[in-house]
């Protein structure tokens, strides 16, 4: 509970509990000024949440979404579980007629959650995992493996020791399942491999990003709460707690860990880190996630430049996110700017088309969530342009409406004709098409799927970008 935790670590702070809050609560929100009193929001900074109807009514959407995904949390989880298992089961099998002859045969192969062969939604979604389609020489190879590796980690950890072994030729380092303190159980999870060439080492940390049926990573993408940082700035409260945050600490240089439950991700990853660079001077590291794995990616750089990780700091190379939401407010974003700047780290953020989460948190006058960074904005035909923001930055524009279901159909539309103009490595399976479908209600919602930002790495012209860099 937020009454419980100090948060003398924070200079401000502006914190939802929606498991506090009860229907007349909820409701009360949108007629009264005073809702800094009421128990599901903890904050100091008044003058903040005791705003504008608008930001009431930001609040009001944020925890009424919250309660729901948490009423909804375990069957959306059980039928995440069918639809991943009946996916598996017709791909294994060979396709929904082999799995009545198979069964009828007493051959019906069934898939196993925990083996090399079985794959997440997200990985239905895509199947690709060749990687030599670019050599090192290629200077767009790390962003193409960095948004590889930010797909793989929707996967499980045999899947993953398999491909990264055996197709794709590498070292894994490790796959790490984190805990969250503020939910009570571990819901961040990282992958961690080693690219070796003649000319140099590269480790690859890649946050997993939002999946589709975990309840609890949608609360964390829609919690609008923020803790004020000494000396950085406001920072999303959900993406926080989900690196690591600890209750009553904060962001302490050290910890105390105890082994009884999950590393905290934060900590983890940075004494990996630590060891491995510190055996390999040849070595750097980049950092990459999809979705909320881009928002993990950019924020644990920030921590690392709260504790002046010095090594580490000389060592990354770069971060690369895709479909990243936002993460804090302006002054946070100048706070990266000048870190970036000062130790000449990359820092590139994909956004395709009409891609939802990118445009999440909202960043106007109620909102104090900004991007910074380089926008590598790619349209349906993924050609590039280099922009500050992407358009239509807050997505909900109703003069966008039609434009994007427009857009949404001829995306569908492309599913079919891709492969023939690319080749048979863009071919898309029947359950990405289906997908694509929800377009046509949600325009958006397909567009932040692996599968185009893969397509964004490969077919857009990026590199004069990374050539002059």
């Amino acid at each position: 509970m937020a009454a419980t935790c100090d948060k003398g670590f924070a200079d401000s702070y502006m914190i939802l509990n929606p498991e506090d809050a009860h229907f007349f609560d909820i409701i009360h929100v949108l007629f009264s000024r005073n809702i800094g009193h009421r128990k599901f929001v903890d904050s100091n900074a008044e003058g903040d949440v005791e705003g504008s109807f608008r930001g009431r009514w930001l609040i009001f959407i944020s925890i009424v979404l919250q309660k729901f995904l948490m009423f909804i949390a375990k069957p959306l989880a059980k039928l995440g579980t069918c639809v991943e298992m009946l996916v598996n089961l017709i791909a294994l099998n060979g396709g929904i007629i082999m799995i009545i002859i198979n069964f009828l045969s007493g051959h019906l192969k069934i898939p196993d959650p925990k083996s090399h062969t079985y794959l997440s939604f997200i990985g239905n979604l895509d199947t690709r995992i060749k990687t030599d389609i670019l050599k090192h020489e290629d200077c767009k190879y790390y962003v193409s493996l960095a948004m590889m590796a930010s797909k793989a980690c929707y996967e499980n950890e045999a899947y993953l020791k398999s491909i990264i072994a055996h197709e794709w030729k590498m070292e894994f380092v490790g796959f790490f399942d984190c805990w969250n303190e503020y939910q009570g159980r571990a819901t961040t999870q990282i992958l961690i491999l080693l690219d070796k060439s003649k000319d140099r080492d590269t480790y690859v940390v890649a946050f997993r990003g939002t999946e589709p049926f975990d309840a609890d990573a949608w609360c964390t993408d829609l919690d609008i709460s923020w803790y004020g940082i000494p000396g950085v700035g406001r920072v999303h409260g959900g993406f926080m707690k989900a690196l690591g945050l600890q209750k009553n600490l904060g962001w302490p240089n050290e910890i105390q860990r105890d082994e009884k439950v999950a590393p905290l991700a934060y900590y983890v990853i940075r004494d990996i880190l630590r060891k491995c660079l510190s055996e390999n001077p040849n070595a750097k590291f980049i950092l990459t996630g999809h979705s909320l794995g881009g928002a993990l990616a950019i924020l644990f750089p920030t921590i690392m430049f709260l504790h002046d990780e010095k090594l580490l700091i000389q060592r990354l190379e770069g971060i690369y996110t895709f479909g990243q939401p936002r993460v804090g407010d302006e002054r946070f974003t100048q706070y990266m700017i000048e870190k970036m700047k000062e130790n000449c780290v990359r820092y590139c953020r994909f956004v395709y088309c009409n891609d939802i989460v990118p445009r999440l948190p909202y960043d106007d006058k109620d909102m104090l969530f900004k991007h910074f960074g380089i926008c590598l904005f790619f349209n349906r035909r993924y050609e590039l342009e280099v922009l500050e923001e992407e358009p239509n930055k807050n997505y909900f524009s109703p003069w966008c409406v039609i434009p994007m279901i427009f857009n949404a159909i001829l995306e569908l539309i492309r599913s079919f004709t891709i492969a023939y103009k690319k080749g048979p490595h863009y071919r898309e399976g029947w359950l990405l098409f289906f997908f694509r479908m929800v377009g046509l209600l949600i325009p958006g919602l397909p567009a932040h799927g692996p599968q185009d930002y893969i397509n964004s790495t490969l077919l857009g012209s990026i590199e004069r970008h990374f050539k002059e860099d």
